[in-house]
Protein backbone atom coordinates (compact mmCIF):
# COMPACT_ATOMS: atom_id res chain seq x y z
CA UNK A 1 0.00 0.00 0.00
CA UNK A 2 1.14 3.22 -1.07
CA UNK A 3 2.56 5.76 2.06
CA UNK A 4 1.04 9.10 2.14
CA UNK A 5 2.86 11.94 4.04
CA UNK A 6 2.63 16.03 3.96
CA UNK A 7 4.96 18.72 5.56
CA UNK A 8 2.86 21.37 5.41
CA UNK A 9 -1.13 21.29 5.62
CA UNK A 10 -3.44 24.10 4.08
CA UNK A 11 -6.85 24.38 4.86
CA UNK A 12 -8.60 26.75 2.11
CA UNK A 13 -11.25 28.96 3.30
CA UNK A 14 -13.99 30.77 1.33
CA UNK A 15 -12.77 31.17 -2.04
CA UNK A 16 -9.98 29.50 -1.85
CA UNK A 17 -11.34 25.47 -3.01
CA UNK A 18 -8.67 24.02 -5.00
CA UNK A 19 -5.10 23.15 -4.64
CA UNK A 20 -3.99 24.61 -7.77
CA UNK A 21 -0.62 25.96 -6.24
CA UNK A 22 -0.16 21.89 -6.33
CA UNK A 23 1.97 19.91 -8.79
CA UNK A 24 1.79 16.04 -8.96
CA UNK A 25 -1.52 16.42 -7.39
CA UNK A 26 -3.34 13.75 -5.72
CA UNK A 27 -6.67 13.43 -4.58
CA UNK A 28 -6.98 10.46 -1.29
CA UNK A 29 -9.58 10.11 0.86
CA UNK A 30 -8.47 9.11 4.82
CA UNK A 31 -10.78 7.87 7.07
CA UNK A 32 -10.76 9.36 10.75
CA UNK A 33 -12.34 8.47 14.16
CA UNK A 34 -14.41 11.49 13.94
CA UNK A 35 -16.08 11.17 10.54
CA UNK A 36 -15.45 12.75 6.96
CA UNK A 37 -13.57 15.16 6.65
CA UNK A 38 -14.67 18.30 4.59
CA UNK A 39 -13.60 17.12 1.38
CA UNK A 40 -11.18 14.48 -0.40
CA UNK A 41 -7.95 15.93 0.39
CA UNK A 42 -5.30 16.58 -2.10
CA UNK A 43 -1.80 16.04 -2.05
CA UNK A 44 0.93 17.46 -4.38
CA UNK A 45 4.64 19.21 -4.59
CA UNK A 46 5.28 23.12 -4.47
CA UNK A 47 8.62 23.41 -5.29
CA UNK A 48 10.29 20.69 -3.42
CA UNK A 49 7.78 20.80 -0.49
CA UNK A 50 4.59 18.51 0.36
CA UNK A 51 1.36 19.99 0.67
CA UNK A 52 -1.95 18.53 2.17
CA UNK A 53 -4.55 20.97 0.75
CA UNK A 54 -8.35 20.67 2.54
CA UNK A 55 -11.17 22.80 1.05
CA UNK A 56 -13.22 23.87 4.72
CA UNK A 57 -16.45 24.00 3.15
CA UNK A 58 -15.74 21.47 0.60
CA UNK A 59 -15.04 22.35 -2.96
CA UNK A 60 -18.21 23.51 -3.64
CA UNK A 61 -18.61 25.46 -0.50
CA UNK A 62 -21.81 22.63 0.48
CA UNK A 63 -20.56 23.25 4.28
CA UNK A 64 -21.37 26.16 6.73
CA UNK A 65 -19.38 27.32 9.27
CA UNK A 66 -20.76 25.46 12.56
CA UNK A 67 -20.69 21.86 10.53
CA UNK A 68 -17.52 22.32 9.62
CA UNK A 69 -15.62 18.94 10.69
CA UNK A 70 -12.40 20.36 12.01
CA UNK A 71 -11.29 17.10 14.61
CA UNK A 72 -11.70 15.27 11.53
CA UNK A 73 -9.61 17.92 9.19
CA UNK A 74 -6.75 18.32 11.66
CA UNK A 75 -6.79 14.46 12.93
CA UNK A 76 -6.68 13.54 9.17
CA UNK A 77 -4.00 16.13 8.28
CA UNK A 78 -1.75 14.78 11.68
CA UNK A 79 -2.15 10.94 10.16
CA UNK A 80 0.03 12.39 7.19
CA UNK A 81 2.83 14.09 9.11
CA UNK A 82 1.64 17.84 9.17
CA UNK A 83 3.37 19.89 11.43
CA UNK A 84 2.44 23.28 9.69
CA UNK A 85 -1.02 24.42 8.84
CA UNK A 86 -1.69 27.33 7.15
CA UNK A 87 -5.53 28.25 7.52
CA UNK A 88 -6.78 31.52 4.70
CA UNK A 89 -10.38 32.57 5.77
CA UNK A 90 -12.63 35.71 4.74
CA UNK A 91 -13.71 37.77 7.40
CA UNK A 92 -15.83 41.23 8.21
CA UNK A 93 -14.35 44.38 9.29
CA UNK A 94 -15.18 45.64 12.86
CA UNK A 95 -12.78 48.97 12.65
CA UNK A 96 -12.36 51.55 9.86
CA UNK A 97 -9.10 51.35 9.24
CA UNK A 98 -10.06 47.43 8.17
CA UNK A 99 -11.02 47.94 4.98
CA UNK A 100 -12.37 45.37 2.10
CA UNK A 101 -8.90 43.97 0.29
CA UNK A 102 -6.98 43.94 3.63
CA UNK A 103 -4.69 40.90 4.73
CA UNK A 104 -5.29 40.36 8.66
CA UNK A 105 -2.50 38.15 10.75
CA UNK A 106 -4.82 37.92 14.30
CA UNK A 107 -2.57 37.29 16.85
CA UNK A 108 -5.90 37.00 19.46
CA UNK A 109 -9.53 35.74 19.58
CA UNK A 110 -12.53 36.24 21.75
CA UNK A 111 -14.57 32.79 21.44
CA UNK A 112 -18.41 33.01 20.48
CA UNK A 113 -18.88 29.57 19.24
CA UNK A 114 -21.65 27.53 21.11
CA UNK A 115 -22.00 24.16 20.56
CA UNK A 116 -18.59 22.45 18.49
CA UNK A 117 -16.54 19.88 19.19
CA UNK A 118 -14.05 21.42 20.88
CA UNK A 119 -11.14 18.56 22.09
CA UNK A 120 -9.56 15.36 21.64
CA UNK A 121 -9.23 14.88 24.62
CA UNK A 122 -13.29 14.97 26.31
CA UNK A 123 -12.79 11.57 27.67
CA UNK A 124 -10.21 9.48 29.45
CA UNK A 125 -7.12 11.88 29.63
CA UNK A 126 -7.63 15.30 30.30
CA UNK A 127 -5.27 17.80 29.14
CA UNK A 128 -5.67 21.78 28.97
CA UNK A 129 -3.11 23.09 26.57
CA UNK A 130 -1.98 27.20 27.06
CA UNK A 131 -3.78 29.30 24.59
CA UNK A 132 -1.89 32.79 26.16
CA UNK A 133 -0.81 32.80 22.44
CA UNK A 134 -3.01 31.11 20.30
CA UNK A 135 -0.61 30.95 16.88
CA UNK A 136 2.59 30.24 15.80
CA UNK A 137 4.88 32.65 15.99
CA UNK A 138 7.80 31.36 13.68
CA UNK A 139 4.79 31.20 11.23
CA UNK A 140 3.49 35.16 12.19
CA UNK A 141 7.06 36.23 11.56
CA UNK A 142 7.62 34.27 8.73
CA UNK A 143 4.65 35.55 6.79
CA UNK A 144 5.03 38.94 7.59
CA UNK A 145 8.67 39.19 6.74
CA UNK A 146 6.94 37.70 3.13
CA UNK A 147 4.13 40.16 2.84
CA UNK A 148 6.39 43.16 3.68
CA UNK A 149 9.36 41.84 0.83
CA UNK A 150 6.50 41.76 -1.70
CA UNK A 151 4.85 44.87 -1.01
CA UNK A 152 1.60 43.84 0.67
CA UNK A 153 0.49 45.61 3.87
CA UNK A 154 -0.48 43.45 6.57
CA UNK A 155 -2.25 44.09 9.80
CA UNK A 156 -0.90 42.88 12.90
CA UNK A 157 -1.27 42.60 16.38
CA UNK A 158 -5.25 41.90 15.54
CA UNK A 159 -8.32 40.45 17.98
CA UNK A 160 -10.70 38.12 15.90
CA UNK A 161 -14.09 37.16 16.91
CA UNK A 162 -15.53 33.66 16.16
CA UNK A 163 -19.28 33.41 16.21
CA UNK A 164 -21.25 30.72 15.69
CA UNK A 165 -22.59 31.09 12.26
CA UNK A 166 -24.25 30.40 10.12
CA UNK A 167 -26.14 33.60 10.16
CA UNK A 168 -24.55 36.85 10.67
CA UNK A 169 -24.39 39.20 13.46
CA UNK A 170 -27.04 41.43 14.72
CA UNK A 171 -26.25 45.34 14.56
CA UNK A 172 -26.31 45.51 18.54
CA UNK A 173 -24.34 42.47 18.01
CA UNK A 174 -21.50 43.96 16.25
CA UNK A 175 -21.56 47.48 17.76
CA UNK A 176 -20.87 45.52 21.34
CA UNK A 177 -17.97 43.39 19.43
CA UNK A 178 -16.61 46.27 17.92
CA UNK A 179 -16.93 48.61 20.56
CA UNK A 180 -17.11 47.03 24.10
CA UNK A 181 -14.41 44.05 23.16
CA UNK A 182 -12.77 45.97 20.68
CA UNK A 183 -12.48 43.45 18.07
CA UNK A 184 -11.04 43.88 14.92
CA UNK A 185 -12.37 41.34 12.33
CA UNK A 186 -15.09 38.56 12.93
CA UNK A 187 -15.49 35.08 11.22
CA UNK A 188 -16.59 32.00 11.81
CA UNK A 189 -14.60 29.06 11.25
CA UNK A 190 -10.59 29.99 13.53
CA UNK A 191 -12.50 28.05 16.72
CA UNK A 192 -12.19 25.43 16.79
CA UNK A 193 -9.72 24.82 14.51
CA UNK A 194 -6.82 26.34 16.18
CA UNK A 195 -7.34 24.41 18.99
CA UNK A 196 -7.31 21.34 17.46
CA UNK A 197 -3.94 22.13 15.80
CA UNK A 198 -2.69 22.91 19.14
CA UNK A 199 -3.70 19.45 20.60
CA UNK A 200 -1.99 18.15 18.07
CA UNK A 201 1.48 19.80 18.25
CA UNK A 202 0.84 21.81 15.10
CA UNK A 203 2.01 24.88 14.24
CA UNK A 204 -0.75 26.79 13.03
CA UNK A 205 -1.54 30.59 11.41
CA UNK A 206 -4.68 32.17 10.22
CA UNK A 207 -4.63 34.48 7.09
CA UNK A 208 -7.82 36.81 7.26
CA UNK A 209 -9.12 38.72 4.71
CA UNK A 210 -11.35 41.21 4.61
CA UNK A 211 -14.72 40.77 2.52
CA UNK A 212 -16.61 43.83 3.56
CA UNK A 213 -17.68 45.91 7.07
CA UNK A 214 -19.75 44.15 9.08
CA UNK A 215 -23.56 45.42 10.02
CA UNK A 216 -21.85 48.15 12.62
CA UNK A 217 -20.93 50.19 9.66
CA UNK A 218 -23.87 52.08 8.43
CA UNK A 219 -23.60 51.47 4.52
CA UNK A 220 -24.38 47.84 3.48
CA UNK A 221 -22.38 46.61 0.71
CA UNK A 222 -23.85 44.44 -2.05
CA UNK A 223 -23.45 40.84 -2.80
CA UNK A 224 -21.70 41.64 -6.08
CA UNK A 225 -19.20 44.02 -4.16
CA UNK A 226 -18.43 41.12 -1.78
CA UNK A 227 -17.95 38.49 -4.70
CA UNK A 228 -15.79 41.05 -6.46
CA UNK A 229 -13.33 41.50 -3.46
CA UNK A 230 -13.67 38.11 -2.17
CA UNK A 231 -11.91 36.89 -5.73
CA UNK A 232 -9.34 39.91 -5.68
CA UNK A 233 -8.27 38.42 -2.09
CA UNK A 234 -8.00 34.78 -2.91
CA UNK A 235 -5.61 35.82 -5.83
CA UNK A 236 -3.45 37.98 -3.45
CA UNK A 237 -3.21 34.59 -0.82
CA UNK A 238 -2.65 32.93 -3.17
CA UNK A 239 0.25 34.57 -4.61
CA UNK A 240 1.47 35.06 -0.53
CA UNK A 241 1.33 31.44 -0.01
CA UNK A 242 3.30 30.80 -2.98
CA UNK A 243 6.22 33.06 -1.61
CA UNK A 244 5.83 32.24 2.08
CA UNK A 245 5.90 28.12 1.48
CA UNK A 246 9.66 28.35 0.40
CA UNK A 247 10.46 30.30 3.32
CA UNK A 248 8.90 27.68 6.31
CA UNK A 249 12.04 25.61 7.45
CA UNK A 250 12.04 22.13 7.71
CA UNK A 251 12.84 21.80 11.20
CA UNK A 252 10.62 23.92 13.91
CA UNK A 253 13.31 25.99 16.29
CA UNK A 254 11.64 28.65 16.83
CA UNK A 255 8.42 28.01 18.23
CA UNK A 256 6.99 25.44 21.08
CA UNK A 257 4.03 24.27 19.38
CA UNK A 258 5.30 21.06 19.00
CA UNK A 259 5.67 20.57 22.70
CA UNK A 260 2.09 22.30 23.27
CA UNK A 261 1.23 19.11 25.66
CA UNK A 262 4.48 18.46 27.63
CA UNK A 263 2.60 20.90 30.83
CA UNK A 264 -0.46 20.00 29.75
CA UNK A 265 -1.66 16.77 31.08
CA UNK A 266 -3.92 16.83 34.43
Amino acid sequence: MKKYSAEIGIIGGTGIYNAELLTYAESIKIFTPYGNTSDLITLGKYNDRSIAFIPRHGKAHTIPPHKVNSRANIWALHSLGVSRIIAPSAVGSLQNNYKPGDIVLPDQFIDFTKKREYTFYDEGQVYHVSFADPFCNELRSLFLKVSKNNGYEVHDGSSYICIEGPRFSTRAESKYFKEILKGDIIGMTLVPECVLSREMEICYVPIATVTDYDVWYEKPVSSREILDVLSKNANKIKDLLSKFIPTIPKIRKECKCESALADAMV
